[in-house]
């Protein structure tokens, strides 16, 4: 076994949550340093303004994943180049359940709209159809993430989640990520709403 995700869902109202967390200004700056910044359809600068869309929810739930490295997986990845691809294919597969799972929310509860954790995945890098100006190719599937949008996502865990944001600083994995996805709704869901992974 690699791994151990756990879900950690918290609620507030999508109001505070702009008046608190959401600092676009600043997040853009980060947006523009990244390389898929202008180059993918679920990436800033967008061609509309996201505020109407997210005012439209008056409720927001956060749903943190902590992907809990097993000792064995991290023993076994103790060099930048291996910490870095075993990263990279954990999270492309933890990331496939998420966004698996968040659709089927959409579906089962009216009037929500979910948000990925992090960068597009639905096309290979580099070829999203965006750098050629042409639609994107998946437009019922296609979600920004949360900081896509300008919402400040370490504030996000440690505050709303409870949860510190983990990062390699000496070529090895850390004990665990954290995916930070979202789920924006017309109505409060039931208490036993849960992001549920196999």
């Amino acid at each position: 076994m690699k791994y151990t995700p756990k879900n950690t869902v918290t609620f507030i109202p999508t109001s505070q949550y702009l008046q608190e967390y959401s600092q676009p200004e600043k997040f853009i700056e980060f947006c523009k340093q990244c390389h898929r910044y202008t180059k993918s359809w679920a990436c800033p600068p967008f061609s509309y303004d996201p505020l109407p869309l997210i005012n439209t929810y008056p409720y927001t739930y956060i749903i943190g994943t902590q992907v809990c490295f097993t000792k064995e997986f991290r023993d076994q990845n103790q060099t930048v180049e291996k910490t870095k691809k075993a990263g990279s294919d954990v999270m492309f597969e933890v990331r496939a359940l998420i966004d698996q799972e968040l659709l089927r929310l959409e579906k089962e509860f009216a009037g929500t709209r979910s948000y990925y954790a992090g960068s597009c995945h639905l096309c290979p890098e580099e070829s999203c159809t965006r750098k050629d100006n042409q639609p994107c190719r998946f437009p019922n599937l296609i979600r920004p993430s949360l900081e896509a949008f300008g919402f400040d996502i370490g504030k996000t865990t440690s505050q709303l989640l409870g949860l510190e944001l983990k990062w390699s600083t000496d070529g090895s994995l850390p004990e665990y990520y954290i995916l930070v996805s979202g789920l924006m709704s017309l109505n409060k869901l039931p208490d036993s709403f849960q992001l549920e992974l196999p």
